[in-house]
């Protein structure tokens, strides 16, 4: 058997409740670097495997959200790819958009896992079921969340996250096995056909 995470069991229940998973963006699904370019173009770079581990969340029907204080249009194509549920930018005061959304949603805030890394995020990380933050986050934050990833952001911080969680609902294994069998995981348009 497949066996190379060692979640706490007390990790493992918060995840099996999971019904929405909310992220930071910069330092959690970046690495948290501000690139300008002379024209004063801002670019940021995103983790494949993060992406994939979000995916993998989607397919479990688990609804996904981005909160973040800034806002860009690359942050927006990225949550457009990856098919996010929600998508909220500019917003510095995370908790009233957390608040709004779990009401609209019928959710209960024990049913939302969260990844942030720094001081903003902590009126969020307090309410939620299942806490996390990257291995670089803030140290104050570290010390306050439930999981603290092993990867930095931006780095598969993300992906670790979505692994405790598909771990907690008994999928994480399942779906890795599943890509042994010839890809039947893949989406059609990603499957090559020969004619």
């Amino acid at each position: 058997m497949l066996d190379f995470y060692s979640f706490p069991e007390t990790l493992l229940k918060k995840a099996a409740q999971i019904k929405l998973l909310i992220l930071d963006v910069d330092g959690v699904l970046t690495d948290g670097s501000l690139g300008l370019s002379n024209d004063l173009v801002s670019h940021k770079a995103f983790h494949v495997r993060d992406g994939f581990g979000i995916r993998q969340i989607i397919k479990e029907k688990i609804l996904t959200a981005v909160i973040t204080g800034r806002s860009s249009k690359l942050v927006a194509e990225r949550a457009r790819e990856l098919k996010i549920d929600f998508l909220f930018q500019n917003q510095p005061d995370k908790l009233p958009v957390f608040n709004t959304l779990i009401q609209q949603l019928a959710i209960s805030p024990q049913a939302v896992a969260y990844m942030g890394d720094d001081l903003i995020d902590l009126p969020v990380i307090k309410q939620v079921g299942l806490s996390a933050a990257p291995a670089d986050g803030y140290p104050f934050v570290r010390s306050h969340v439930d999981f603290v990833s092993n990867l930095p952001g931006g780095k598969g911080a993300v992906r670790e996250f979505c692994d405790l969680i598909l771990a907690g609902k008994n999928r994480l294994i399942p779906i890795c096995e599943q890509f042994l069998k010839n890809g039947d995981e893949l989406p059609p348009d990603q499957v090559f056909k020969l004619n």
